[in-house]
């Protein structure tokens, strides 16, 4: 029995070194971050039946191996076994080296492997510092560009420099990176990488930024900063003087600025000089920047920008040239007002100074229609329809919106023209119409009627208008009406027909009108009623008035005083029997029986109505 026992002991024996030989070599590696937990597999494993007696793990310190569980170590209170698992807790910086697990059958190491424990710290992200005091692209020593620092990292990583997005590579002459590794008192590392590199004008838009590189789980892990970009000073190598305007066609009257510009950094000093007549005058300038609020004609010239460069003590200059667009003296020869008569002839000249070709446009009155676009204007053969006033607009060709015009007034003299176009008006008898006459003229024509009524006038511009209202009678049936308009040089006259319409349709419209008083229908009936009644008891009364009259003739009345029966009537008529009627009109009928001027009718025509009964 004890035969096959150490026969079994020595074919597990075999097995274990036999498995550790294929699985040894360099041996794995766990990677585990500072702090956390750390499970080392004992990479070693026999049947379920073997037997083996223990299993040793130890620690490489100085390449002396060590017991992981001893008292005195520092592992003690953080180390556990889980079956072939070494389990180690809250991992330190100090962990960072190599575990061996070793398997004893008896007295003998069956089997022995070992396991690097790396501990990583990740490193905080990188921060950039800009050297913000500018860079001279002059610089004869290679300038600093920025600072890159990344802390608390383990194991130390390392800091590489872009421009651009292209990496940047050591060079003495124009590209100088140094670093710097410290460790700090908890073990971590902060590493530092500062640039040095000469600049060109072309970098003042150049971006900066450095990047992190360090390994992790086997892995490499980038972290990039952010990117900067560092002032550069260059010297002025282009100067221009810029006109600035609300137009590309200065005119007088508006605020122009003359601004000096170059393309140096810092900018430079800049002195605004105006030349004239070979002669620089210094205009009072804020380094190099002049505002014109109103310009004037007179400021029309060249104008110069200097600047000295302090570096290479070279002098620049820029010129510009301003034009101030003008238009004056604008006048029409003869000034006016003309007086003309009606046949005459008249040339308007039209005189301007402007900085350009003048262009001229002649109208009657400023928005009637075009005349002429020349120097003058010739009117002939004039009328009183030439009147009016006349403008001369005069603008500067090719500068938008630079224009002035002025007026002269014409007047022709001549006799009246009446303006008319019905000379038949439809009216209705016993209807208040108004009748209308135009005419113009210069002087100014006055209106006359040859019927009496009332009249209302209106003039303006030696143009007259009146209004004639009067009652239509059968007189004016007959007669009709003329209008005259008379000044000194003659007169014209108008004459208007009126006629009775059949259907109450309204007057036609025209500068010579009816216009009838409109009266309500209800007002129109009433009167209709009255007018019948009247009528009626005017033909009771008439054969009663010839019955008695009859029968006085034969003797059937007596005419003695006593008992004699006297129809009156007035005493210079007394052979002659009249009847009298009083009638109420209502409110409507005595408005129609006013006078031709708003008065009331005499009372006899209004309320008493005489009825001759004589054979």
């Amino acid at each position: 029995m004890a035969r096959s026992g150490a026969a079994a002991s020595l074919g597990l024996g075999c097995f274990l070194l036999l498995w550790g030989a294929a699985a040894g070599g360099a041996g794995p590696v766990v990677e585990v971050e500072l702090g956390e937990t750390a499970r080392i597999k004992c990479n070693v494993s026999s049947p379920g039946e073997s037997n083996y007696d223990e299993i040793n793990w130890f620690y490489i310190d100085r390449q002396i191996p060590k017991r992981v569980f001893q008292e005195d170590t520092e592992y003690k209170g953080r180390v556990e076994m889980e079956d072939f698992t070494l389990v180690i807790r809250r991992v330190t910086l100090q962990d960072t080296r190599t575990f061996k697990c070793q398997v004893k059958a008896g007295s003998s190491v069956v089997a022995e492997t070992q396991t690097q424990l790396h501990v990583y710290k990740t490193p905080e992200p990188p921060e950039i510092q800009v050297n913000d005091a500018g860079i001279s692209v002059t610089s004869h020593e290679i300038p600093k560009i920025a600072v890159c620092i990344s802390k608390n990292g383990f194991p130390a990583p390392n800091i590489t420099w872009y421009k651009n997005s292209s990496l940047l590579w050591q060079d003495e002459k124009q590209v100088n990176i140094q670093s710097t590794l410290t460790k700090e008192s908890s073990g971590l590392y902060t590493v530092s990488s500062t640039l040095y590199a000469h600049v060109s004008r072309e970098d003042r838009q150049s971006r900066y930024h450095c990047q992190l590189s360090y390994r992790l789980l086997g892995a490499d892990q980038t972290v990039a900063s952010e990117k900067v970009t560092v002032t550069v000073f260059y010297p002025t190598e282009k100067l221009r003087l810029e006109v600035q305007a609300p137009q590309p066609e200065v005119q007088e009257g508006e605020e122009v600025t003359l601004r000096c510009e170059g393309d140096g950094n810092p900018p430079p000093e800049y002195t605004l000089l105006k030349v004239k007549d070979q002669q620089e005058e210094e205009l009072p300038s804020s380094n190099g920047v002049l505002t014109l609020p109103k310009v004037r004609k007179e400021d029309s010239g060249q104008y110069m920008c200097r600047t000295l460069d302090l570096d290479s003590m070279a002098t620049l200059d820029a010129t510009a040239e301003l034009s101030v667009n003008y238009l004056e003296g604008i006048k029409i020869t003869p000034e006016g007002p003309v007086q003309l008569q009606e046949g005459d002839a008249l040339a308007l000249t039209c005189d301007a100074r402007g900085s350009k070709p003048l262009e001229f446009r002649w109208k009657k009155e400023k928005k009637g229609k075009l005349l002429g676009k020349s120097r003058q204007l010739k009117l002939s053969n004039v009328t009183h329809e030439s009147s009016g006033s006349y403008s001369c607009e005069v603008a500067v060709a090719g500068v938008p919106g630079l224009a002035h015009s002025r007026q002269v007034y014409v007047g022709v003299h001549g006799k009246p023209q009446i303006s008319a176009k019905d000379s038949l008006v439809p009216v209705q008898q016993n209807e208040m119409v108004t009748l209308t006459c135009k005419a113009a003229a210069l002087p100014e024509p006055t209106i006359t009627w040859t019927v009496s009524g009332k009249v209302q006038n209106h003039s303006d511009h030696h143009r007259a208008l009146s209004n004639l209202t009067v009652q239509v009678t059968s007189e004016l049936l007959r007669s009709g009406v003329t209008c005259t308009a008379t000044n000194k040089f003659g007169s014209s006259n108008h004459h208007i027909k009126l006629q009775l319409r059949t259907t109450p349709t309204p007057p036609p419209a025209g500068n010579t009108t009816a216009e009838p008083i409109k009266k309500e229908r209800k007002s129109q009936e009433s009167k209709g009623v009255i007018i019948v009644a009247v009528i009626v008891c005017i033909l009771v009364i008439a054969v009663l008035g010839a019955v008695l009259y009859f029968l006085h003739k034969k003797g059937k009345i007596p005419c003695g005083r006593t008992g004699k029966q006297d129809i009156t009537r007035p005493d210079a008529r007394k052979e002659e029997i009249v009847v009298e009627v009083k009638s109420d009109k209502l409110p409507e009928e005595a408005g129609l029986l006013q006078g031709a001027n708003g008065e009331k009718r005499p009372a006899g025509d209004q309320a008493e109505k005489y009825i001759d009964l004589r054979n």
